[in-house]
């Protein structure tokens, strides 16, 4: 038979669709103008190879933790041939994985961060700033196999940091296991527009001597990077432009001065940067290595590629003269010595002494009897040379007590960010003290007669559109990205929520000055009467309707006070459009259906919860403003289907009008029926979304539609109840 072989050498795949996944068009690359779907389709059941019923918080009650710490303390100083660790510890490595993958979280829209364990998939795991930490996660392997299930890979890698620390003499100041693992890339974080690696810094900036400029929702300055560049603003050094990128990109990750300080001293205060090698012949990065490699990367030719020969970063060295020890050595280094710029044998940019004694410098990290120059990166010089980073400097550097407690806190904060309220952590180690970026709230009553709450709601002379519109945007904004946000706290009657546009602050004032008193008439919370009257409102609506259905409640929220808020870290949770109740706040680049998608997925609804849910918002008349634009019934109030069954009725024809605005026209007469937006419209135009329309348009689904609807309402004003889980 003859040999079927094309001319590449490669056999011919049998089979039509072809073998190479790379070289396959997907239907965005057809049509680049698409509404694509998959952030909402993203971390399906079917990926988790654990199963439905896997419950991880029920693991975490088997897990011996203290076995576990024991383990991970023997791990720092178990060198492995194969990887061997800088002068017989692996703190330093354990602690660069632990931050880097917290340290990938902004505020802004609450994503990026190690609450996943996102860093074992791409693009985390092949950044160039994320060099030679898939060699951290193998060493880690071991104990993921002995405790399997018990323990995520996201709380394992940031335990291991908080025991590097513990282990080289710090004392932390908690941690908290229940951070559950995803089984694939996400795709729904934005990590910049460049096509390639470290990309010049202008590129996200308008003006890049500006900043502030930097494009959001970004915190990093350039692609592949966690933070800043260490050599300077796009690789020139110059400490007070790099300090001044330091400061936007870490307030962009919910850290002040002082917080950035300690931070960066307590980070470089052990461990070292690797950059004794040419960095240009490393191998591919893990997601591009070949099989062989089974999942390293950045294969190192040069002598043994690891130890003193370890290429990662570029720079080369040490911060600290006892770089395995958490001491002051930081501070001292840095303002007891001149300093330099340099090239370092990578040819990198990096910061050397212009003269210090050898007793002063750090040691090889092989022999560890040779001394090695010490180094300091741009930001570093950036502590000493900032006015305001100086003189917080100057105190850690004269109170070590001080700057280990703030470093401390300030590394719980950076690894613990992203992983919301206090209801959400597990194990031994959780800190009594609630801390005001938790976003604490109060515990609030359950037991009271919810029925004869719901009946003065109803003879308030509230309307549907006020109770359903307030309940939405009180929790409108939780962020599963980051856990923030939600019904709970009622913070919507408190700065800065009260005054977001988006929550329309007078018609709001309105309604809390009628549901405020119910409230303390009962002796309940003001966010359980907020989500009761937007559930009296739509129970009104489905009677409407011509059925009977309940809406679910759970009491047992609480009220947050302006104390307990802090209202600078609350405003990047401000909507900017919402495409259920039909606004926008501005015109945008980003289409408004692209906006929608995004709030979607923050809220943790699919791609049918979103359809079910608009639908039903329309014909309730809860859009911004009391317009009508998409409200296609001739019976608003009525929790109805019609939404959907007028939209895909093909006795209309559909005109724009400008102003992202459209007339929906009676085909016979030419008679304006209707006005609609973008948003409305989408759910005719996009296929994937029509379909679910058509679902429920169909006459045999309108007690479907108000069924989906109610779940969907439901799973919004419960989504930050995590005392319920």
């Amino acid at each position: 038979m003859e040999n079927n072989k094309q001319s590449n050498g490669l056999g011919k795949c049998p089979f039509h669709h072809g073998a190479n996944t790379a070289t396959e068009r997907s239907v965005t690359d057809w049509w680049p103008n698409t509404l694509n779907l998959d952030i909402l389709h993203q971390h399906d059941t079917k990926t988790n190879p654990l199963g439905n019923d896997f419950d991880y918080h029920e693991e975490l009650k088997k897990l011996d933790v203290d076995a576990l710490k024991k383990d991970l303390n023997d791990l720092m100083t178990d060198s492995q041939d194969w990887w061997p660790a800088d002068w017989g510890h692996y703190g330093g490595l354990m602690i660069r994985m632990a931050w880097h993958a917290a340290g990938s979280y902004r505020i802004s829209d609450g994503r990026g961060g190690g609450g996943t364990g996102n860093q074992r998939f791409a693009p985390l795991n092949s950044w160039p700033d994320n060099v030679s930490l898939d060699k951290a996660r193998r060493l880690l392997w071991p104990i993921k196999k002995k405790y399997g299930n018990k323990v995520s890979w996201a709380d394992l890698i940031i335990l291991a940091g908080n025991i590097a620390y513990e282990s080289m003499g710090l004392k932390t100041y908690g941690f908290a296991f229940g951070r559950e693992d995803i089984w694939g890339p996400e795709k729904d974080v934005y990590w910049g527009a460049e096509k390639e690696w470290l990309a010049p810094s202008d590129e996200r900036y308008e003006n890049v001597d500006s900043p502030e400029t930097m494009e959001n929702p970004l915190a990093a300055v350039q692609m592949g990077l966690i933070y800043v560049n260490p050599e300077g603003v796009n690789g020139n050094p110059d400490p007070l432009k790099t300090g001044a990128q330091v400061r936007e990109t870490f307030k962009r990750m919910a850290m002040n001065d002082e917080e950035t300080v300690a931070l960066t001293a307590g980070g470089h205060t052990v461990g070292k940067a690797h950059g004794n090698g040419d960095a240009s012949i490393l191998g591919a990065d893990p997601e591009g290595a070949a099989v062989e490699e089974q999942g390293f990367g950045w294969s190192n030719p040069t002598g043994t590629g690891k130890g003193r020969d370890a290429v990662t970063s570029g720079l080369e060295g040490a911060w600290t003269a006892n770089p395995t020890t958490w001491d002051n050595g930081y501070f001292e280094m840095l303002f007891n010595h001149e300093w330099e710029s340099r090239k370092s044998p990578a040819g990198s940019w990096q910061w050397e002494p212009v003269s210090i004694e050898a007793s002063n410098m750090p040691v090889d990290v092989e022999d560890m009897k040779t001394p090695q120059n010490p180094i300091m990166t741009d930001a570093d010089m950036a502590m000493k040379l900032d006015p305001v980073y100086k003189e917080i400097s100057l105190k850690f550097k004269d109170d070590f007590d001080a700057f280990s407690d703030a470093f401390a806190r300030a590394w719980f904060k950076l690894t613990h960010r992203d992983m919301g309220p206090k209801d959400r952590w597990f194990g031994p180690d959780v800190p009594k003290e609630d801390l005001i970026w938790q976003d604490p709230v109060p515990k609030g009553k359950k037991d009271y007669n919810v029925e004869a709450v719901k009946a003065k709601i109803a003879a308030s002379g509230l309307s549907i559109s006020d109770m359903v519109s307030t309940a939405w945007d009180s929790a409108r904004t939780f962020r599963g990205s980051d856990f923030r946000g939600g019904a709970n706290g009622a913070r919507i009657r408190l700065a800065p929520q009260k005054d977001w546009a988006g929550n329309e602050p007078e018609r709001l004032a309105n309604v809390l000055s009628a549901l405020e008193p119910i409230a303390a008439e009962f002796g309940i919370s003001v966010a359980d009467t907020i989500v009761l009257a937007g559930n009296v409102g739509i129970e009104k609506a489905i009677s409407n309707a011509g059925m009977d259905v309940g809406v679910p409640f759970a009491p047992g929220r609480g009220d947050a006070s302006q104390a307990m808020t802090d209202a600078e870290s609350f405003a990047p949770l401000e909507p900017l459009a919402d495409g259920f109740r039909n606004w926008l706040k501005k015109d945008y680049v980003v289409s408004p259906e692209e906006l929608m998608l995004d709030r979607t997925q923050l809220m943790g609804l699919t791609a049918p919860e979103m359809t079910v849910l608009l639908g039903g918002m329309r014909v309730l008349g809860t859009n911004y403003g009391g317009t009508k634009h998409g409200v296609f019934s001739d019976n608003e109030g009525a929790l109805t289907n019609d939404f959907f069954v007028n939209l895909t009725d093909m006795s209309y024809q559909w005109k724009p009008v400008g102003g992202g605005l459209y007339e929906i026209n009676e085909r016979q007469t030419g008679a304006t029926k209707w006005t609609a937006t973008r948003i409305d419209l989408v759910f005719g135009s996009n296929s994937i979304l029509r379909a679910y329309a058509e679902v429920y348009a169909q006459d045999d689904n309108k007690e479907k539609f108000v069924k989906d609807f109610v779940a969907a309402w439901t799973k919004v004003m419960n989504a930050d109840r995590f005392d319920l889980d």
